[in-house]
């Protein structure tokens, strides 16, 4: 019943203009940092460990900082489901899209990645620049309560993207190259692997990290060019997107290499705007140290 009448609750908030929820966004974050406390602990120890060579008190600024992000995010998500497409158009922006079209030109189809980085969820809204031919999937993990999974489902499909189940991308995939079909598939690769699948580790942020392979087997698997994805927040509730060649032929690269690759660019774009990452995300659940003692037991 909860459920349901969240369900109502942010399907009427998210027809008020972003102004008006940018008001209740700044009086969340005083609960949410303060009294709340969400999840500081784990933001301020994911802040420290990636970036030692910062003094406390400018950690704190960034951890302030990424809460009003979190705050805006949150309202920025729900009016998605409702906002006008001349408005989206206008407050993210996405730039370099020949990079796309060059490749649909020679009938490839395309792998984007990017992180959970700015305003992911309004990276949706590409379908609005893409060609009417090409289909956009944005991958997601399915959520456990129907109600509100459907409501991300009509939040992230408001502009023409098809979101996509992670356990069914390859089979879609395989059935589009068939079909002569264009598309992009859109993964976000910085989430943890589960823990039977932790088999590839990179230094990140500072950290042993355990990373995401999924994107470079599908791309390697199936040949297809892979396109990074880099969000800049230009001012609050304005977005840009450019689009920026990462590797025009993965068959060629070897193992690792690839995924080396986009992490690697996601952790610079991280340090140049570290409050805009999902801090509060315990990406680093899993140490090498602790799965080595959960072999030997």
């Amino acid at each position: 019943m909860a459920s349901y009448f969240l369900y109502g609750i942010m399907w009427i908030c998210s027809f008020l203009p972003l102004r008006i929820l940018y008001f209740f966004s700044d009086l969340y974050y005083y609960p949410l940092y303060y009294l709340i406390r969400y999840r500081r602990k784990v933001v301020r120890t994911n802040l420290q460990n990636s970036f030692p060579e910062k003094a406390l008190d400018e950690i704190i600024q960034i951890e302030k900082r990424y809460y009003h992000h979190l705050c805006d995010l949150f309202v920025e998500m729900y009016r998605l489901w409702h906002i006008p497409e001349k408005e989206m158009r206008r407050r993210c922006v996405f730039k370099h899209t020949e990079v796309l079209e060059r490749y649909y030109k020679q009938n490839k189809s395309v792998i984007g990645v990017f992180g959970h980085f700015g305003n992911w969820e309004w990276m949706t809204s590409y379908a609005l620049w893409a060609d009417r031919n090409v289909d956009f999937y944005p991958l997601y993990k399915p959520l456990h309560t129907k109600i509100i999974d459907k409501m991300m489902l009509q939040i992230r499909s408001h502009f023409g993207a098809t979101p996509i189940p992670k356990n069914d991308i390859l089979r879609l995939i395989i059935k589009n190259l068939k079909e002569k079909k264009l598309f992009m598939a859109a993964f976000i690769a910085d989430q943890t692997p589960k823990k039977d699948n932790l088999n590839f580790w990179m230094t990140f942020l500072n950290q042993a990290t355990p990373v995401f392979v999924g994107t470079e087997k599908i791309a390697t698997k199936f040949n297809l060019p892979v396109i990074s994805l880099h969000m800049r927040l230009v001012r609050r509730g304005y977005y840009e997107v450019d689009f920026v060649d990462l590797c025009k032929d993965p068959s060629k690269l070897a193992p690792g290499e690839l995924t080396r690759m986009h992490t690697k660019v996601l952790e610079e774009q991280i340090k140049l705007a570290p409050e805009m990452w999902l801090w509060s995300h315990r990406r680093w659940k899993h140490t090498r140290e602790s799965i080595l003692m959960s072999n030997v037991e």
